[in-house]
Parts: C-alpha cells; sequence; structure tokens
C-alpha cells in the first residue's frame, strides 16, 4: 500500500484522464439548446483530506450517508488514521450515467494497480444514441404519458421540503431476502432478482404508507442499461462506451390492486414489465427524451428505485485494503439498491428511502411485517393500506 493514497490516485487519475480525455473539458450549450463538450483540458477537480479518526468509528454496517465536510465535488479522496480511505466522485449525467462512472472509476483503479492502460478502453461515440430522423415516440409516449403530462396524483413527497424529511438506509442479508422472496409465487421466484424482489417490496410499503386513495394510480420507474449481449440488438452499444444508455421502464397499477395483491402482485408487475422491452421501444424512448430536451417531468405518484449495486466492490481491487462499502450520498427521492457488508462481514444489500417522518413510521411498520412469517399480521396490514 502506498505511503500517500491520495498521491497514488490523484497521479492514475491523471493518467485515466488522457484516455477519457472529454472528461477533462467543459461543457457547453450549442445554439440548438444541445449540450456539446469543448476538449479544452483543462483537468478536474481533486480534493484530497484526512479524518482524525478510523473507519471502524463510523459504525458496522458502513451505510451511506457517511459524516462528511461538505458536498462530494468530482474527486475527492479521505484518508483515515487506520489506513483505510474514502473514494468520492461526483456524477454528472451530461457526460456519463452510473455505468459509465463506474468505468471510469474502475479505468482509474487499474492505472492505479499499475495496468499499463484501464483494462476496459473508452469509447466516445455519443452519435450512436441521437434521434432518429424522422423521431417517433409512439412507442415510449404512452408509459411516460404521467410523467409528461401529469398523473393526478397529490403527492406529499413532491410539496415536502426534502431536508425536512427522514433518510433511512435498510439493509437486507441473505436471510432477510429469503424471507421475502418466500411470499413470491413459486413460478416467480426463478426470474425474481434480488432488486426485483427488493424493489417490489419497498414499492408496495411505500405505497401503502403514503395513504394514497385506492383508485389512483401509482408508478414504479426505474433505469435499465441497454449495454450488455442480450440488450446489444437494441441499441447497439459497445463495450467501453460510457455515456448514457439507460432505457427506463415505468409501471403503473392501481392503489388498492397492489395493497390487495401484497407482495405477490408487485413482484409480478416488476417481472413482467421488465420483459416487454423491445427494440423499438428503446428507440423510442431516445426519440422522447430528445424531444423533451429542457422540459420537467412530474414525478407524482412515481417511485424511483435505481440498482447501483454493480458500480462498487469487487471491481474496485486497487491491489491493497479491502472494500467495505459505498454508493450514493445525499439525501434522494429516489432510492438506490447499493452492496454493503454487515456487521459480520457477509455481502448484503442496502435500500435507501426518504419520507417524511410520519410516514417513515408506517413504511418501516409495513416492511416489517413482510420480514417476518406472520401472515395474520400482513394480512391485518394490507387490509388498512387498502381501506
Amino acid at each position: 500500500m502506498p505511503k500517500d493514497t491520495a498521491k497514488a490516485i490523484r497521479a492514475a487519475l491523471a493518467e485515466a484522464l488522457v484516455h477519457y480525455y472529454p472528461v477533462a473539458g467543459r461543457l457547453r450549450e450549442l445554439s440548438s439548446g444541445k449540450l456539446a463538450v469543448d476538449c479544452t483540458q483543462e483537468g478536474v477537480v481533486f480534493v484530497s483530506a484526512e479524518a482524525d479518526l478510523e473507519l471502524q468509528e463510523l459504525g458496522m454496517p458502513l451505510l451511506l450517508p457517511f459524516p462528511r465536510d461538505g458536498e462530494l465535488v468530482c474527486n475527492n479522496v479521505t484518508q483515515f488514521k487506520c489506513g483505510g480511505f474514502a473514494l468520492g466522485l461526483h456524477i454528472m449525467h451530461c457526460i456519463a450515467d452510473a455505468f459509465g462512472w463506474s468505468q471510469f472509476m474502475k479505468g482509474i483503479v487499474d492505472l492505479t494497480r499499475g495496468e499499463p492502460v484501464p483494462l476496459v478502453q473508452p469509447v466516445w461515440q455519443r452519435e450512436l444514441l441521437t434521434a432518429r430522423s424522422p423521431p417517433s415516440i409512439v412507442s415510449a409516449y404512452q408509459a411516460f404519458k404521467p410523467l409528461v403530462e401529469g398523473s393526478g396524483v397529490h403527492d406529499v413527497l413532491q410539496s415536502t421540503p426534502i431536508e425536512s424529511m427522514a433518510c433511512r438506509c435498510f439493509l437486507f442479508c441473505r436471510r432477510e431476502i429469503a424471507v421475502l422472496r418466500s411470499h413470491v409465487p413459486a413460478h416467480l421466484r426463478q426470474r425474481c432478482t434480488d432488486f426485483d424482489v427488493l424493489a417490489a417490496v419497498t414499492w408496495l410499503c411505500r405505497t401503502a404508507a403514503l395513504g394514497y386513495e385506492p383508485s389512483q394510480k401509482v408508478y414504479l420507474y426505474f433505469p435499465y442499461s441497454a449495454r450488455g449481449s442480450r440488450r446489444s440488438g437494441f441499441l447497439h452499444v459497445p463495450r467501453g462506451y460510457y455515456g448514457n444508455a439507460l432505457l427506463y421502464k415505468i409501471m403503473e397499477v392501481a392503489v388498492g390492486e397492489l395493497c390487495a395483491g401484497g407482495l405477490s402482485r408487485a413482484a409480478q408487475i416488476v417481472c413482467e414489465g421488465k420483459s416487454v422491452l423491445t427494440p423499438e421501444y428503446a428507440k423510442s424512448t431516445v426519440d422522447l427524451l430528445a424531444s423533451l430536451r429542457g422540459s420537467r417531468l412530474l414525478f407524482d405518484g412515481v417511485y424511483v428505485v435505481s440498482d447501483v449495486t454493480e458500480f462498487v466492490g469487487d471491481g474496485l481491487d486497487f491491489g491493497w485494503g479491502e472494500w467495505t462499502g459505498g454508493g450514493v450520498v445525499g439525501p434522494k427521492l429516489a432510492s438506490f439498491h447499493t452492496r454493503c457488508k454487515d456487521a459480520d462481514g457477509k455481502e448484503s444489500v442496502v435500500v435507501s428511502m426518504v419520507l417524511p417522518d410520519v410516514t417513515m413510521e408506517r413504511f418501516e411498520e409495513e416492511l416489517a411485517v413482510w420480514l417476518n412469517r406472520d401472515g395474520q399480521n400482513r394480512r391485518r396490514s394490507l387490509a388498512r393500506a387498502a381501506l
């Protein structure tokens, strides 16, 4: 392990920017309103700090948000007395999505470890994901309609200052996930990933806690990467591409139906909703989002959830030390699924949640019901939610 961790990472960052040279430039807005990168080679911000405590003093499991001095801006390395360190990276979605920034971080780690070049070579090629001419938004518009035109749901979350709400991180070990899976129909268990099950149960409990009217529609919204061999035919995204290559799935259901159907119905909606992605939907989404540039989407009654478990952990192997935890810093209405190790050092998933104080208490009560096998309490809880 180097004597000065921050110095080693800074040197690797400088090398990485040779390969990711657009990242060292500056955003410019063209006369058309489209953003472009001016490759000025001005570099990036790097901040180094030292903390007069050890990582273990932050408690275990190590959950976000960590105690910190101000917000993370661009790149930040904080070194602890024990020799451990925290690496922060500010994400600008105009340049890259979370997959892209994870690739960038792993490139820095490769160079820190002594590799001559990043193991995955970056691909810029933003022309790959441009809107068609003429555009066709028909396939995607129906799904996005409540976000464009409004859902008609009065959502207290959209009118409550986020700083006045409670922020919690919920830890799910293998045992808890197994308990939740036991409520999913047998024919769905093989199809449902851990993310599907956790997204379903948190959507269900959040909906019940917020007390929407049974006839109102609620929506689950999550990004879905177009990368990978199975989906590469959608947008033809090459390996190494680090720009935005996200599709968005939006599923809807009436509150009464969701709460009455319980976790079984919620998991079914999530699993079946993921299976209807088509090449035309993907291309139509690109066209639609391009046409909405500068517009504000409406999120009343919408639960946004994102799986970032792949972006931290074993892939960040500096060659010294052991990864402990990581994820998205700061309270956000969206929920993020991140990886973590529990007090026994076992791999777990952490799900963030931001709700008004009273609603958070209800959410925790609803979740506690699903995490035990007391079917009578479960039926009583959902009956209250569906009234």
